[in-house]
């Protein structure tokens, strides 16, 4: 194969590496492009075509990490990964640590790790690496390697998400979430959901907030059994859709533009978490984003044609 070939056959594997150490489809997609940079200026052939362009990416992703660990620092709000509809890297045999690794949940206990830890996790764990190549990635001795997936794995395992494993199950109830979402039924809504579930929304301050860090079954439920109708008063559409391997759904305005993605974490039959990402910032690789601020004009003109 020629160098683009073999490239192209291992980007869907350099990109989910990357977004799993990054939690940014952008960064990512940036690292990878510098990647091919990197393997195309290489003056001799390496060995290994994914051993090389793996720890490329690996090592790019590091030093990306590391600059934008103080503006997530420095970040108004709550910093959740940018949405990702689909993984573009699929693995049969690893089909559940794939998915899993990507939700929101595991990629913010990532964020609690260096980026050294991230990256031996994420090459280790989700990717099951040999600890030859995460350590010729990672730049560090294999003994090195074993210490840092150790502090790793007590970390993430400290907090692990749990998620409800028959899918069809999540589907069903999603359905049924959304399907009372539409109507505003707030009992319909509260039912669906767990005594302790948390509404929290990602605006970066370049956003209105829909809903910030609401706690509790019923002031969840009213919250959205309220805001969501008048939405649809103003022509705001959703469409359900798997949001980083859980289920979501993308919303728009009444000209398609994306205005949030929303995705729920379910377990035991109910919906614990509920994370809306509102940050234009975070959702350009969507597609056209709308004028959030016009839509909450709209939504308030409407809540008062009500009143």
């Amino acid at each position: 194969m020629s160098k683009v070939e073999e490239f192209e056959e291992l980007r869907p594997l350099l990109f989910s590496i990357a977004y799993r150490i990054l939690g940014s489809v952008g960064e990512a997609e940036d690292a990878v492009q510098e990647t091919w940079l990197r393997f195309d200026g290489s003056s001799t052939r390496p060995a290994s075509a994914k051993a090389f362009l793996s720890a490329a990416v690996t090592r790019i992703s590091i030093d990306v990490l590391r600059s934008a660990r103080v503006r997530r620092e420095e970040y108004v709000g709550p910093w959740f990964p940018e949405p990702l509809l689909s993984d573009p890297y699929q693995d049969p045999a690893r089909a559940v640590e794939l998915a899993d690794s990507v939700s929101m949940a595991a990629l913010l206990l990532l964020e609690r790790l260096s980026p050294l830890e991230r990256a031996v996790f994420v090459l280790r764990e989700v990717f099951a690496f040999e600890f030859g190549e995460v350590a010729a990635a990672v730049g560090r001795s294999e003994a090195a390697c074993r210490q840092l997936l150790v502090r790793a794995r007590r970390h993430m395992e400290a907090g692990r998400p749990r998620f409800e494993a028959d899918r069809q199950e999540r589907h069903e109830l999603a359905t049924r979430f959304f399907d009372a979402l539409k109507s505003g039924d707030v009992d319909g809504l509260r039912d669906l959901l767990a005594a302790d579930v948390q509404l929290v929304g990602d605006g970066g301050g370049k956003a209105p907030q829909l809903a910030k860090a609401v706690m509790g079954a019923q002031n969840v439920a009213r919250v959205l059994g309220t805001v969501f109708p008048l939405m649809s008063r103003i022509d705001v559409t959703f469409e359900p859709h798997e949001v980083n391997g859980q289920p979501g759904a993308v919303f728009r305005d009444r000209g398609g533009k994306v205005l949030h993605t929303l995705a729920l974490d379910v377990l035991d039959g109910q919906i614990q978490t509920i994370r809306t990402v509102i940050n234009p910032d975070k959702l350009g690789h969507l597609g056209p984003v709308a004028d959030v601020w016009a839509v909450d004009r709209e939504v308030k003109q409407a809540r008062r044609r009500m009143n």
